[in-house]
């Protein structure tokens, strides 16, 4: 399955087939035998790992999905791995109402609130004189450390980077990377505080 997308350049209408068995073209997301014959068997999903009933995973069979040991994806998450592969670490929270589109890479025991919104990849709009919808995706991945904890409504852009035991703010919108052990917050989110290792203390900046 993972050579799938190669399938555009040797055989591209054994491609196409091959995708429309797999996912409707008019609602891009995985049918429903895809979802209980295709993808239990092509993802990971560790021991008490959970996804609610509510949650929609939107995780196709071409791209990598994979939930850690004991991992929680709550009611109303949306969770797609359709432009790029989403792994989520052991312990982790994906929040109610979230949203994590790929590439995405989430560490051990990060825990996002309500709401937040987290995707790897722009629409790209160079072309101000054609429709966006024909112009394709700008891939941006983005991976969040771990022990953080993203704050409910929050945003993280594409292509961000985020260390270890970081804490943002609710509704913050973070578009540049984040470094081990702060706290960040607003829109733009900015490092409010540093944590010093050799005094064992908080530190404004």
């Amino acid at each position: 399955m993972s050579d799938l997308k190669n399938l555009k350049y040797t055989h591209p209408r054994l491609k196409k087939f091959i995708v429309w068995c797999l996912s409707s073209m008019k609602h891009p997301r995985p049918r429903l035998w895809t979802r209980l014959f295709v993808n239990p068997f092509v993802h990971s999903r560790g021991a008490g790992s959970k996804v609610c009933m509510k949650a929609r995973l939107d995780v196709f069979p071409w791209r990598k999905f994979s939930l850690g040991r004991g991992a929680i994806v709550e009611d109303y998450a949306v969770v797609n791995n359709g432009a790029g592969d989403v792994i989520i670490g052991e312990k982790s929270r994906i929040g109610i109402g979230s949203v994590v589109v790929g590439p995405v890479e989430i560490g051990d025991r990060t825990s996002l609130g309500p709401h937040v919104h987290i995707a790897g990849f722009n629409h790209t709009f160079d072309d101000g004189d054609r429709d966006w919808n024909e112009q394709g995706l700008t891939i941006r991945p983005i991976r969040i450390g771990n022990e953080c904890l993203i704050g409910a409504n929050s945003c993280i852009c594409g292509g961000v980077s985020i260390g270890d035991r970081v804490q943002v703010g609710a509704g913050s919108v973070v578009t540049k990377d984040l470094p081990d052990a702060c706290v960040a917050v607003g829109n733009p989110a900015r490092v409010i505080k540093l944590y010093n290792v050799q005094t064992k203390r908080w530190e404004r900046v």
